[in-house]
């Protein structure tokens, strides 16, 4: 693919946020809240993530969109020459219009093609893949985003709004959908940011690049039943009843937290990213553990670093652990931004040689898609 990363760059919020704050920023927590933050934090090894809220006033200081554009302005790109702008995030500002209209709006500059990606984290790597085709195709530049705002979903206002109707069950007081586990849990992992890269058919001069030798993306939504979701309520058989259903009837019941089936993930997502996914990749590409030399996997807890590690060995492809670059401890669970923020921090340390090639893993639970790229460094 003649279709090259030129240029990476982050934007993160604000101030690093320790463990010890969260409650400046997203309020105070109710005592089962409170329990559940503890069990999180311990096992997700955050330790600092960022949010775009001012803790002293409690407003947001950022759109989504804003994270965004201040991401591509990061780039040091001529805003009037940008031909294509695809925007990946799961937390747009809006329902409609689409995220990237709203990015290009924040931007200015001279009209182009606008994409706009959804789901979760894989937004983000679908709105790259779409980049990389477009300047495969014969586009001059490209430039593609993942950015999320998360913190509006996760501060106490937005649970106590959508609990202002309490539910009853038998006589007795339930803990209303909103302030369920499900909802709590995400709570603790996710967290606000950008990234972006600029793609272009020729490597830069005079500096490294990243060649994308190919982008990845397979869903296993045939298989398996949705697992991490907004705007609807899940049913005991697995399906979904989506937010105008709910708000036709008058209710509310905490339709627009972000909600994670953790059973369901703890159980599948190991099988799905690598006895699925990833065997399916090794065998289209011919890839060998031994020819990868930096391996960004994107995962949301440390829970999951050893099985994840368990299971490449289990299929043949051990990556030590000497190869693997994250920053989750650093800045946190950023869905579909969370890649490009990991990239550009490699891209930055001078770490990477001519020739090293990047194994990235992005998988979202949703209804279960993986993403997979092969960068090689020019």
């Amino acid at each position: 693919m003649n279709a090259f990363i030129t240029a990476v760059s982050a934007f993160l919020p604000g101030e690093p946020v320790g463990n010890d704050a969260l409650d400046a920023y997203l309020g105070k927590t109710d005592r089962i809240s409170a329990r559940t933050r503890q069990m999180i934090l311990a096992g997700n090894g955050i330790q600092t993530r960022y949010y775009a809220i001012d803790p002293a006033t409690g407003e947001t200081t950022f759109t989504n969109a804003r994270l965004a554009a201040e991401a591509v302005r990061a780039l040091g790109i001529d805003i009037e020459k940008l031909e294509c702008l695809c925007c990946g995030t799961s937390s747009a500002d809006q329902l409609m219009p689409g995220h990237a209209s709203m990015v290009h709006g924040e931007l200015g500059g001279g009209p182009c093609e606008v994409i706009s990606t959804s789901g979760i984290c894989l937004s983000g790597i679908t709105a790259m893949k779409y980049a990389a085709l477009s300047v495969a195709l014969g586009m001059s530049t490209a430039v593609a985003t993942g950015s999320e705002l998360a913190c509006t979903y996760m501060h106490q206002d937005f649970f106590q709004a959508a609990a202002e109707k309490k539910q009853k069950d038998n006589g007795e007081k339930q803990r209303h959908p909103a302030f369920s586990f499900e909802a709590d849990f995400l709570r603790w992992m996710l967290s606000d940011g950008a990234g972006a890269v600029l793609i272009e058919p020729e490597p830069a001069t005079g500096q490294l690049s990243l060649q994308i030798d190919w982008i990845e993306l397979t869903s296993h939504a045939h298989d398996l039943e949705t697992c991490m979701y907004a705007g609807a309520l899940k049913q005991e058989d697995g399906s979904l009843v989506g937010w105008r259903e709910y708000l036709r009837a008058g209710r509310q019941d905490g339709i627009f937290t972000v909600k994670q089936d953790a059973r369901l993930l703890n159980r599948e997502i190991i099988r799905v990213i690598v006895e699925e996914s990833l065997s399916l990749v090794i065998s289209r590409h011919g890839l060998k553990p031994e020819s990868i030399d930096w391996y960004l996997p994107h995962y949301s807890s440390e829970f999951f670093r050893e099985p994840l590690k368990e299971g490449l060995r289990d299929i043949g492809f051990p990556l030590p652990e000497e190869k693997w670059f994250t920053n989750l401890h650093t800045k946190g669970n950023t869905g579909s931004a969370s890649f490009y923020i990991m990239l550009e921090e490699l891209f930055s340390s001078g770490k990477l040689r001519a020739g090293d090639r990047i194994l990235g893993m992005i998988p979202e639970s949703g209804r279960f898609s993986v993403g997979w790229v092969l960068l090689t460094v020019v």
